[in-house]
């Protein structure tokens, strides 16, 4: 098992680098970094643009390697790292090969350069995996940094009063055993047409608002009920006007991780993010971790 972080200098990469790290020492894994270099010729050629093309792809993977490479040199922190650049048409689905092929725990990804500063902003590759990876896939909010030895401090998992929610608790519950920390189980709503998870039909009042929050909450006791979590996990809702207010009207610790799970509209074994669930990546104020899709046989 290996974390794998997407790295692309100067686009999002130091902050994929310094979750990647992070993850890696908490889930004691090695971290392996991989650059991909789009393929930008349709076809074969004999012609020396081919030789060209392994001579830019060679110098673009020794000046990812090197400045990833200087930039964790400066960590407190000892995980054996490897750094590789691949070759592929597609980015996204490169980095689906490689992360297959090396039975990756993750896959970590920066946020856009273009986004705002320590929000996660889903940039064109993220986007793509956000609806394809076979993976769990971890992204950074932009401008993310970490001291990798704290660890992650504590595993809030988004939570909806559905079947294939519960499978998401179980699998992250496995996985705060991993970094041996706290889980937190939370259910995020907004006043309006839409609230995350549960869809039930809400609108603006207030008491149809405080109706769902009574909903969610008997949805997070069944949980200890039915022995999917034990009773000393916390519990809490979140509302607000928007999905921002929402995110933000609970704390979060400088160290903490969202993870939700994906639809189960989606491909079975991938993460396939619904409207609802994209807004809450957006709107995040700590890494995202997007666990795949899983359906009862």
């Amino acid at each position: 098992m290996t974390v794998v972080v997407g790295y692309i200098p100067h686009k999002g990469g130091r902050g994929a680098l310094d979750l990647g790290l992070q993850l890696a020492y908490a889930l004691a894994e090695p971290l392996t970094v991989v650059t991909v270099v789009p393929r930008q010729w349709s076809t074969p050629s004999l012609a020396k643009v081919d030789a060209e093309y392994v001579e830019y792809a060679r110098q673009v993977g020794e000046q990812a390697a090197e400045q990833g490479a200087a930039y964790l040199a400066d960590s407190s922190v000892d995980v054996p790292t490897t750094f590789r650049a691949v070759t592929g048409r597609s980015v996204s689905s490169t980095l689906i090969e490689v992360s297959e092929l090396m039975g990756a725990s993750m896959l970590v990804l920066g946020s856009s350069a273009d986004g705002e500063e320590g929000r996660i902003d889903v940039g064109a590759t993220a986007d793509k995996l956000l609806h394809s990876s076979p993976v769990p896939l971890a992204i950074a909010p932009r401008g993310y940094r970490s001291l990798a030895s704290d660890g992650v401090g504590r595993v809030t998992c988004a939570f909806s009063d559905s079947e294939s929610s519960r499978r998401v608790v179980r699998r992250v519950v496995e996985l705060t055993e991993r970094f041996g920390v706290a889980l937190r189980i939370a259910s995020f709503g907004v006043r309006g047409s839409t609230m995350y998870p549960p869809a039930v039909g809400l609108s603006a009042e207030d008491s149809v608002l405080d109706s769902w929050v009574s909903q969610a909450g008997a949805a997070q006791e069944e949980l200890v009920s039915d022995g999917v979590i034990g009773p000393d996990v916390e519990r809490v809702t979140a509302t607000g006007s928007g999905w921002s207010e929402s995110v933000g009207s609970i704390d979060w610790l400088p160290t903490e991780l969202l993870t939700l799970g994906s639809s189960t509209v989606g491909p079975l074994a991938r993460v396939f993010l619904g409207s609802r669930a994209t807004k809450l990546v957006r709107h995040s104020q700590v890494p995202v971790v997007v666990i795949p899709s899983e359906r009862e046989a």
